[in-house]
């Protein structure tokens, strides 16, 4: 078994969603062992968060002028050749035989940064109240617990998705849903060139489509438009927009 998640780019809108619920959830996850903050108050408030959504402006050019905001959502990518794991001096991080999932064991970590250099993703945090690394579980509490109805047994950043954007499942089962996405969307690892083998999927942007203006322009115009095109059509704009 092979759990991870495949992310849409195409479909992400950064609403931060999936961040916020990962946070409300394992802060108060025994499993996780909490997500703090700090100085909530005050002049530079900051804490841990397990996933983080990047934006990036791409497809500028000089004669157009415009571009396309690709939002990224971050987090632990559970590498099947983990570099944090292997810096690890105490053992503390280790990868599940069974599920593929990487964790820390808070008992044995001694907070000396080591996985969070070496991880090339961002996704591990310092706990500055406990001393010890936090990161995504893939809620891991969560995705077995018994007592929850089938459907609820996933990761709360997918549940909470507003635009379905994440999925989660089992590469390894060709016929799970993220395995068929990917294949699908030809779905890629971030970096593969690391050799990190990281197991969460990232669905590339569609091609945006070509539109023939000028068959538009030639087109003949619709009664909508023509009536826009009137003084009563845009006073009609004008008090929609406001």
């Amino acid at each position: 078994m092979k759990l991870g998640l495949v992310i849409d780019l195409d479909t992400c809108v950064g609403c931060q969603a999936c961040a916020v619920a990962c946070k409300e959830w394992n802060g108060q996850s025994l499993m996780a062992g909490g997500a703090p903050d700090y100085d909530t108050q005050g002049a530079e408030p900051s804490g841990v968060w397990f996933n983080r959504v990047r934006h990036f402006e791409v497809g500028a050019t000089a004669s157009q002028g415009c571009s396309k905001t690709v939002n990224v959502p971050m987090s632990c990518m559970h590498c099947e050749d983990a570099a944090c794991v292997t810096v690890c001096p105490t053992g503390a991080s280790y990868k599940r035989a069974e599920d593929g999932i990487v964790l820390v064991d808070p008992d044995k970590c001694m907070g000396c940064n080591y996985c969070s250099w070496a991880c090339p993703y961002g996704a591990r945090e310092l706990d500055q109240i406990q001393g010890v690394m936090r990161k995504c579980t893939l809620c891991v509490d969560r995705i077995y617990d018994q007592a929850l109805p089938q459907e609820e047994r996933q990761p709360a950043c997918v549940l909470a998705c507003p635009a379905h954007a994440r999925h989660f499942g089992d590469f390894d089962d060709p016929a799970s849903k993220v395995s068929i996405i990917s294949m699908a969307r030809q779905g890629e690892g971030l970096m593969p060139e690391l050799g990190y083998k990281p197991v969460n999927r990232y669905l590339p942007p569609r091609a945006a489509p070509q539109i023939d203006v000028s068959a538009l322009q030639a087109r003949p115009k619709s009664l909508r438009e023509k009536i826009g095109e009137t003084r009563l059509g845009q006073l009609i704009n004008r008090v929609v927009s406001l």
